[in-house]
């Protein structure tokens, strides 16, 4: 350590009399601020005597982990005033929104960003009024909260948005405040392990703050009633070196924690630079990690109505209740308020002083006001190369087998290879099982735990994210999107619903952010889910369910995009157009097994271009009149089994009529109105005429195709067959029969619905029933399908 260094450190640790002046000055204005936002509509500066008219009718909000979370971010912004340390703050405490919002007001960025919240006396009046009320916003730190990347709304996510924000960004320092009840969730849990993935030579770090204040709603918090050994063996375990501060003391807690965060600094500091001075020898670091202990509601009302408040869990929301009504709580409240003497922090008009206003780092270094925090300013676009270079030769649509996924993983490797710095896949364990695997030929996995000699394409220089939480690559991917950077996050179709609500948050902070001019558009988290529930025969039911594609339709149209390709090549388009998209939740479903390929690149563009269209080679209705039925399909095996229907339909009933309609864009069947990506009337008639019956396998549950298709033109003429909760270790074809979507239901359902019925018809369903029953014996037997349905391809040459 340098003598520059460790004088800096000492300083850091040691705040002189102005310095400490400012901490405290800028807490307490903080403090009054928050409680201004939970409590007042008028009066802000109590320059007369507070009454009941002066207080919200609807009294909202969380005061309980506001007075920490503001003493760290008074501590953090002196740190960043001495060092020019760039750094981000992350509230894992569910409700501490009126602190963060108050931070953003004293710094000047909330006014910078929102001018009509001026630094004034009306400007102060506003900021409360809105405060958790209609037409506001919201009571947690939210997107529109400057600085946030992380929505404190829903818990356990705090962690793995901040290892991602600093992967690959060497110069941030991202501040993690983990609340005492948000370590009680399983992804906070799981999410310590994010130290083992972080390289110090290339990214920045993590620095934890676990704030026991030892309450959560209505009751005690497990971390805070563990003995402080226990709870320090448990962090060390996870590989922290623990710096504990406690207390409620003033200006002893002042001391203390710069004491804190200056060691926690200057050992990070020392991390990072042994490693980019070649001086690292590889093992992993021991990062620091502060345990905060303040009480819970610190400053805050001690009793009220004779009873605890402050250190317990009653002050974790609003302390006083029943203010307007009661005037001994309005008491209490105004004595509250001028407890931290707001003539002090504030000027005649109501600006903060300039006391407040030298605590704040300058421009940009605020934390409030960081371009990480607003990923979209310094997001570049990839250097993709031309997904046509990967394309698979189809020289006959469906007589052809491979792994679409896999050309998929050729692509990603050149993309890995081109944007060494922003481009990341995030995988639980399964990019080789994925099929893409070609990746680690330009990348290995991170790893900053022993390496032994067995292992393969693991080293710490690595920089594909595998470990087994859905929750980790998930919320990893989330904090690289929102700090700039582009991704994928890959899994298999199942346990993609073990991180559906990060998915659902995530579109939620999306849809918001647009209706933020400030906020600046960020890289698509683009998901892509493959063993898919029709091709998990060996593992079973547990594996078998499309559910995340019925959670991405309910969300907005502004942001939700779900495709369905179903070959290589139309997964390439489909691929390139994600990782070139900004702000929307792109979900591509497409199994990793052998699949038939059916369109040349050329034909695939086109396809994809326009979402859905007929294929022509596919069906008999090449003369322009309408189709006798209309056999629609979105998903890979249900494509299969729909042009092997209609084959069977065209050898077996000569003269009647199929058209075959493919869907890859999900987005396209609603009416325009419903999604920005919805087809026209004209179009859709085109495809599916006004008055034909359609009969639609769909990869996904029946219900979302009809959820899609309501408004247009009679669509109850729509029959879907698709997932129904149909499944156990058996046969791919076993599984479209199982869920009644086989080519041989197709076929019965195309009989049953078509307004013509031809000569032979009966005939053929029954030689389906029989087909089905044929199965039934013939899997049980032989343990795999049937020849002619295994081996199946089109026998173009018949057509």
């Amino acid at each position: 350590m340098t003598a520059v260094v460790s004088d800096l450190l000492q300083t850091l640790a040691e705040p002189d009399e102005a310095e400490l002046a400012r901490l405290d000055a800028w807490w307490r204005a903080a403090n009054y601020l928050t409680i201004g936002q939970i409590y007042l509509k008028a009066n802000p500066l109590l320059r007369e005597a507070l009454s009941a008219e002066h207080i919200k009718p609807r009294l909202l909000g969380h005061w309980g982990t506001s007075p920490g979370l503001s003493l760290i971010y008074a501590h953090v912004s002196r740190l960043i005033r001495h060092t020019g340390q760039q750094a981000i703050y992350l509230a894992g405490p569910g409700h501490g929104g009126p602190a963060l919002v108050a931070a953003g007001y004293l710094e000047g960025t909330y006014s910078e960003i929102y001018p009509q919240i001026t630094q004034d006396e009306d400007g102060m009046r506003k900021l409360f009024r809105q405060f958790s009320s209609p037409g506001g916003i919201p009571s947690h730190v939210s997107v529109t909260t400057p600085g946030s990347i992380h929505e404190g709304g829903e818990l356990g996510y705090v962690l793995v948005h901040a290892f991602g924000a600093v992967m690959d960004n060497p110069d941030l320092l991202a501040i993690a405040v983990v609340g005492d009840g948000e370590a009680e969730t399983g992804p906070l849990e799981g999410s310590w392990k994010g130290v083992s993935f972080i390289n110090p030579a290339r990214d920045g770090a993590v620095l934890p703050i676990l704030h026991l204040n030892g309450a959560k709603i209505s009751g005690p918090t497990v971390l805070a009633r563990k003995h402080a050994d226990e709870v320090q063996e448990l962090l060390r375990g996870h590989g922290y070196d623990v710096i504990e501060v406690s207390g409620e003391d003033l200006p002893g807690m002042h001391f203390r924690f710069a004491a804190a965060l200056a060691q926690a600094w200057g050992r990070i500091h020392a991390i990072q630079t042994a490693a980019r001075e070649g001086k690292w020898d590889g093992t992993r670091p021991v990062w620091p990690l502060i345990v905060l202990r303040s009480p819970k509601g610190w400053t805050g009302p001690d009793e009220v109505d004779g009873v605890r408040v402050t250190g317990s869990w009653r002050s974790h929301q609003v302390p006083l209740s029943g203010v307007r009504d009661n005037p001994e709580h309005l008491a209490i409240l105004e004595h509250w308020l001028k407890s931290y003497r707001p003539e002090e922090l504030f000027d005649a008009t109501g600006a903060p002083t300039a006391l407040i206003r030298e605590q704040a780092p300058a421009g940009d270094l605020r934390m409030s006001a960081s371009p990480h925090a607003n990923g979209g300013v310094l997001t570049r676009d990839l250097d993709l190369p031309d997904f046509r270079d990967y394309a698979f030769p189809v020289t006959q649509p469906a007589t052809e087998h491979a792994e679409s996924t896999r050309r998929l993983g050729e692509m990603m490797r050149d993309i890995y290879a081109r944007n060494p710095e922003t481009f990341r896949l995030f995988c639980p364990d399964e990019t080789n099982s994925n099929r893409l695997g070609a990746i680690f030929e330009v990348s290995d996995r991170a790893f900053m735990e022993r390496v032994g000699p067995g292992d393969v394409a693991i080293s710490r220089d690595g920089r594909v994210m595998e470990v087994l939480s859905e929750h980790n690559c998930h919320g990893w991917l989330e904090g690289y999107n929102l700090t700039g950077r582009h991704g994928m996050f890959a899994t298999y179709e199942a346990f993609a619903m073990v991180s559906a609500s990060q998915t659902v948050q995530h579109g939620k902070w999306l849809q918001e952010a647009k209706n933020l001019p400030w906020r600046e558009k960020v890289p698509s988290l683009n998901v892509l889910l493959t063993s898919t529930a029709w091709r998990n025969d060996h593992n079973g039911f547990s594996h078998q369910g499309p559910g995340l594609i019925q959670v991405v339709l309910t969300q907005r149209g502004d942001v939700a995009r779900v495709y369905l390709p179903p070959d290589a090549n139309t997964l390439l388009s489909v691929a390139d157009h994600c990782f070139r998209s900004r702000s929307y939740v792109n979900l591509i479903v497409i199994d990793k097994q052998p699949q038939l390929q059916y369109l040349t690149m050329d034909e695939a563009i086109e396809h994809c271009t326009r979402g859905a269209g007929v294929w022509d080679w596919a069906g008999t209705d090449d003369d322009g009149s309408d189709p006798d039925i209309v056999l629609a399909c979105a998903g890979d095996v249900v494509t299969m089994e729909t042009v092997a229907a209609a084959q069977i339909l065209r050898d077996r009933l000569p003269g009647f009529k199929v058209r075959v309609v493919n869907v890859v864009d999900l987005m396209t069947l609603p009416r325009p109105k419903d999604h920005p990506h919805g087809m026209s009337g004209t179009q859709f008639t085109e495809l599916f005429t006004d008055t034909v019956d359609v009969v639609f396998a769909f990869h996904g549950y029946p219900g979302a195709i009809h959820q899609l298709v309501h408004g247009r033109p009679d669509a109850d003429r729509f029959r879907v067959r698709g997932f129904i909760e149909q499944g156990t270790t058996t046969t791919p074809f076993d599984m479209t029969v199982r869920n009644k979507a086989s080519r041989y239901h197709l076929v019965m359902d195309a009989i049953n619905n078509a307004h013509r019925l031809p000569r032979g018809a009966a005939d053929l369903k029954a030689w389906c029933e029989a087909q089905l029953k044929r199965h039934e014996a013939y899997v049980i037997e032989h343990l795999e399908d049937m020849p002619e349905v295994r081996n199946w391809s089109l026998d173009t040459t018949a057509k």
